[in-house]
């Protein structure tokens, strides 16, 4: 599902989503600093249900910190953060109740692979389903074993993480946050700590993910996948959004000088 953009000169605001639509996550005035660094500067940003939106952007920009916003690992110093209509207004302080039912909605998948080693595969994945939602073992493993397969690891339930590859470590990440029945997928720079070649097996079952209808927002540097999978990128600069739009316009024909000068040099590489 593509959205009309917003003009590259007016990225800071959040881009409309079609007639009708309801966001699926809605991020309006968002801004975080650490003592006087601005990290995040009046960033608001829409979502709509079934769309994938890349964040790409030099080192520094702000990506990882806006995403990891959305399901407040980070806590915002102010502005609204909504996920499938539950909305918090962060400039009053978060409760613990809050932030555990926004976080449920949003499954986050790290640079790091954050596995259990002293667990199996499978009670990786099944575990936060029996502590989180409340779900028996059976049930939990049974799901789990669906969720392997879907990432292409049917047969690896038995294993330990650290006789895993990286791809697949990253691939039972992915299976874990799915099995909380996330609203929306968030992706911080999934394949950063891979070899190439096993990024692509990340990669793969990113596109999968996409395909099936999943939302999801990517930070990334990974161009080819943002180019060819999202249906919006948005490229981030000093602690806001400076541009937005179709991927194949943003990534071809930048309009903004500082995405054009980030994108020749992550090309040109």
């Amino acid at each position: 599902m593509s959205l009309p953009p917003t003009s590259p000169t007016s990225a800071p605001a959040a881009a409309s989503t079609a007639a009708g639509t309801t966001p699926m996550v809605s991020l309006s005035h968002v801004a975080k600093r650490y003592g006087d660094h601005v990290v995040l500067e009046d960033v608001s940003l829409d979502v709509a249900p079934g769309e994938v939106v890349a964040m790409i952007g030099p080192s520094g920009a702000g990506k990882s910190t806006l995403l990891r916003c959305v399901n407040l690992l980070e806590t915002p110093d102010s502005g609204t953060v909504s996920i499938d209509g539950r909305t918090v207004d962060t400039s009053g302080g978060i409760s613990a109740k809050d932030s555990m039912q926004l976080r449920r909605t949003a499954g986050m998948v790290f640079q790091s692979f954050n596995l259990f080693p002293h667990l199996t595969v499978l009670r990786n994945i099944a575990i936060a389903q029996e502590r989180v939602l409340g779900r028996s073992r059976a049930e939990a493993e049974e799901r789990s074993r669906e969720l392997l397969e879907r990432v292409h690891l049917a047969g690896k339930e038995d294993t330990y993480p650290t006789r895993c590859s990286g791809g697949q470590q990253q691939r039972i990440a992915i299976a874990r946050a799915l099995a909380m029945e996330p609203k929306v997928m968030l992706f911080d720079e999934p394949t950063s700590a891979l070899d190439p070649e096993v990024g692509l097996e990340v990669l793969a079952v990113m596109r999968e993910l996409a395909d099936g209808g999943m939302t999801m927002i990517v930070v990334t540097h990974e161009i080819s996948f943002a180019r060819d999978v999202s249906d919006r990128v948005v490229v981030m600069a000093d602690g806001g959004i400076i541009e937005q739009g179709p991927a194949a316009q943003v990534i071809g024909s930048p309009e903004h000088e500082r995405a054009r000068r980030f994108l020749r040099a992550v090309t040109d590489r």
